[in-house]
């Protein structure tokens, strides 16, 4: 009886240092180590990819953000702010209340198949809207020049780029509503396009957030 009691405790013991032994390297030293070498290497993406201005975080170079003007009175869906370039749709699972400083969208796309009527009513409403919002004296958007990404969400409803041919497509309306030349605005969407990476793998885009923070800049300076 005392022998197979003094096994049962040897067995006990033995089970609660391996318990204690994992838990200290996988969850201590395993996650602290890991994160020391994030912060050595890569300080920037581990913490974020924040964007600053100001000397403030304003937002994540991973995250798209809205620009949209305050709810008028009976609205439900705010107008956009067309001082500034706009991203893609965002037409995820819906938002959140968590961030106060923009409706952030869930990570989701809308899972309507492609001959949805919702979906081509979507994007039929959508590319309606480019065409009229970034039209303006001396320049109209044709239909033929709206990009896919002007008129549909991303996958994750997160995307923070837009392509070059968005952001081309709103150098007038956004230098019309500041006071610039189309020219000053065209250089900004030059200086901020990013390539392939690789120079191969996938396509050029556009950080929306980091394009409207040099706009600020600009604006400021005249």
């Amino acid at each position: 009886m005392n022998n197979s009691v003094t096994n049962t405790a040897r067995l006990l013991w033995a089970g609660l240092r391996a318990l204690l032994v994992l838990t200290l390297v996988t969850g201590v030293i395993y996650p602290l180590v890991v994160t020391g070498i994030a912060q050595a290497v890569f300080p920037g993406k581990a913490n974020g990819s924040e964007i600053k201005a100001d000397g403030k975080v304003v937002g994540s170079s991973l995250i798209g953000q809205s620009y949209n003007l305050p709810l008028k009175k009976g609205q439900t869906t705010p107008d956009p702010d067309l001082k500034w370039f706009q991203g893609r749709p965002q037409n995820g699972l819906g938002s959140n209340s968590v961030n106060t400083q923009y409706s952030l969208i869930l990570s989701g796309a809308t899972n309507l198949s492609a001959d949805s009527k919702v979906l081509l009513q979507q994007v039929k409403d959508a590319k309606a809207a480019v065409i009229k919002d970034n039209s303006v004296p001396g320049y109209t958007v044709k239909a033929s020049e709206v990009p896919a990404d002007a008129v549909t969400s991303s996958g994750s409803g997160l995307d923070p780029d837009i392509s070059p041919a968005y952001a081309e497509l709103q150098v007038h309306r956004i230098a019309e509503k500041n006071g610039l030349s189309v020219a000053q605005v065209q250089k900004l969407v030059d200086e901020h396009t990013d390539g392939r990476t690789l120079g191969f793998i996938g396509e050029p885009t556009v950080n929306v957030l980091e394009l409207n923070i040099a706009l600020k800049d600009l604006v400021a300076k005249k």
